[in-house]
């Protein structure tokens, strides 16, 4: 047993024998190897662990939920030939039970279709005009939902012209009513609506057989209008309800 110039006992130094060095260069190669691989192939997909893949929800068809007094409401319905569209449903009315469950704000109608099935029929229960109605709406996918955007888009008709400022439109009650509409206060000269005799001020209620509760709901309706082709416009003036031929233009 070896001592110490001190006088203690030293430990003996253990070698590392050469089947030890031949495997530590090996794990120090395959290191190498995968770090070399991972620069030269930055597009590797990296896989994550333990972050399960969000499963696709249901779309409803309009253009964001916001929450109101008795339910939750929307801007406009979007795209056309959405779901809420083929319901009948349009922006400003307020949705209070969906598929026989109330739903109150904005985050439980979200959760609602995180839970409901694409392509299930659903019961909905709306408010328009303080009057309650019933619907059936069938939801769709993401895609289909981003198809029904596209084909708009690209559709060779073009996209309809009416003449308004949008900046310079107001929802407004209706004296006497529980209804809605928008009234245009910039009738734009020499253009479709200016043309027809519709006037500043002029509340519009229904716009080729639609009723029209929001703004964006006739922004958007004057969009997927057909150029050229006439469509009936009713609008309140004065206490007056009139009912005004258009024939539309073209973006």
């Amino acid at each position: 047993m070896a001592v110490s110039p001190g006088g203690k006992l030293g430990k003996r130094r253990r070698r590392m024998s050469g089947m030890t060095w031949m495997f530590l260069g090996l794990l120090i190669f395959f290191i190498a190897a995968a770090v070399f691989t991972a620069i030269k192939s930055p597009n590797m997909p990296i896989v994550r662990i333990g972050r399960p893949a969000t499963p696709p929800r249901s779309y409803f068809g309009v253009d964001g939920f916001e929450t109101t007094d008795g339910g939750i409401t929307f801007a406009n319905v979007e795209p056309p030939g959405s779901p809420a569209d083929k319901a009948g449903l349009v922006g400003g009315d307020i949705i209070t039970t969906a598929d026989g469950q109330p739903v109150h704000s904005r985050d439980e109608m979200m959760a609602l279709l995180r839970r409901t099935p694409i392509g299930k029929t659903i019961d909905i229960v709306y408010i328009r005009d303080g009057e309650t109605k019933n619907t059936k709406l069938t939801t769709t996918s993401e895609e289909g939902s981003d198809r029904l955007s596209k084909e708009f888009a690209s559709r060779s008709d073009g996209r309809g012209r009416f003449g308004f400022d949008d900046d310079n439109t107001e929802r407004v009650p209706i004296p006497g009513t529980k209804m809605f509409g928008v009234r245009l206060d910039d009738v734009s000269p020499s253009l479709p609506a200016d043309m027809a005799g519709i006037k500043n001020g002029d509340i519009v209620i229904e716009f080729d057989g639609v009723p029209i509760r929001t703004v964006e709901e006739l922004t958007s309706r004057v969009r997927r209008a057909t150029p050229y082709e006439p469509v009936d416009v009713v609008v309140m003036r004065g206490g007056e309800r009139l009912e005004i031929p258009v024939k539309m233009g073209r973006q």
